[in-house]
């Protein structure tokens, strides 16, 4: 019986690499003419809105003037990475874009996988539908709104302040905003808040893949929730994980722009700006396009080099990886 399943498994495989190795006729084309179509859309607009804007990326070499266009502009070479990599306040943006891009990473990760493990396990429908609804609509609140629900809430007089007044933790209104350092934990709040509900639901599909009978297999041999989330549910969406981490790990440095200019003040400028808002400054205010560009690259080729390393050691210890 053996050698008869091995034999047809041979031949099963056999087949498959010929039709592989079949070549594309003109009537395959015809059949599948209209989603060609759909694939020559899709690249064409890709590459008209994703591709071809990057040619502005030689601003970033020149003492660009708009009177002057992209093809009159001085070439100045490399005078504008320069100028950014010994300009200290450029520096103090890395190290802030990094520090929140890093807290949001693993609060707002952890936080998504922990949320759907937990609703998952809410047998009731009713309850489990409810919650879930609620915990995704702040995500569709736009970042201007969420500031001013931070900003009342954690003004002098907003309702935390009164809070811990009355509790006895403070004897008069404390100034959130005031205080550089916590800036980092308030706008990972702020995201945790927002975004939680919404990051938990491809988890909560990839649970829903997983098979019913592996829990009823490990009931009937006497494990608890906690053997059965260890043992089945997080094996079972390991590799959902590992993709969203390394998806993830190439925004550490998109740690946000509405929140931080919104929320920014004199106080904490040294702590909340970070690089997008440094290109908004120099790029825009300043007029100083070659050199916001010059930003602009920097955070994309160390983002791309953040998802390189991470995806060679994913692939160095056997886990899922994006290529």
């Amino acid at each position: 019986m053996s050698r008869l399943g091995s034999a047809s498994g041979y031949r099963r495989r056999k087949r498959q690499q010929e039709n592989m190795r079949k070549p594309i006729t003109w009537k395959e084309i015809k059949y599948q003419k209209t989603l060609i179509i759909w694939a020559i859309l899709f690249i064409i607009y890709g590459f008209i809105f994703y591709y071809l804007p990057l040619g502005g990326w030689i601003m970033a070499f020149q003492n660009y003037k708009a009177k002057t266009g992209l093809l009159h502009s001085e070439f100045v070479g490399l005078a504008k990475f320069k100028w950014l990599f010994e300009d200290q306040s450029f520096w103090n943006t890395v190290r802030n874009t990094l520090g929140m891009g890093i807290i949001n990473l693993i609060t707002s990760f952890l936080m998504a996988i922990i949320f759907a493990i937990l609703l998952n396990e809410v047998k009731s429908t009713g309850p489990k539908k409810v919650v879930q609804t609620i915990s995704y609509l702040p995500h569709f609140l736009s970042w201007i709104v969420v500031t001013g629900i931070l900003q009342d809430a954690l003004s002098s007089t907003g309702i935390i302040n009164e809070i811990l007044m009355k509790i006895g933790l403070f004897k008069q209104a404390y100034n959130f905003f005031l205080q550089p350092k916590l800036f980092w934990p308030i706008v990972a709040f702020a995201n945790l808040w927002k975004e939680t509900g919404w990051n938990a639901i491809i988890y909560l599909a990839a649970i829903t893949a997983i098979d019913p009978e592996l829990y009823e297999a490990a009931e009937i041999d006497g494990a608890g929730r906690w053997q059965k989330i260890k043992n089945i549910t997080l094996p079972g969406i390991k590799s959902t994980i590992m993709i969203l981490l390394l998806m993830n790990a190439g925004n550490v440095l998109n740690a946000g722009f509405e929140l931080q200019y919104l929320l920014e003040n004199g106080a904490i400028v040294d702590w909340s700006r970070t690089i997008d808002i440094y290109v908004l400054k120099w790029g825009v205010s300043q007029n100083d396009f070659s050199l916001g560009t010059a930003a602009g690259i920097f955070k994309s080729v160390v983002s791309i080099g953040i998802i390189v390393v991470a995806n060679e050691l994913a692939k160095r210890t056997g886990e899922e990886r994006l290529f």
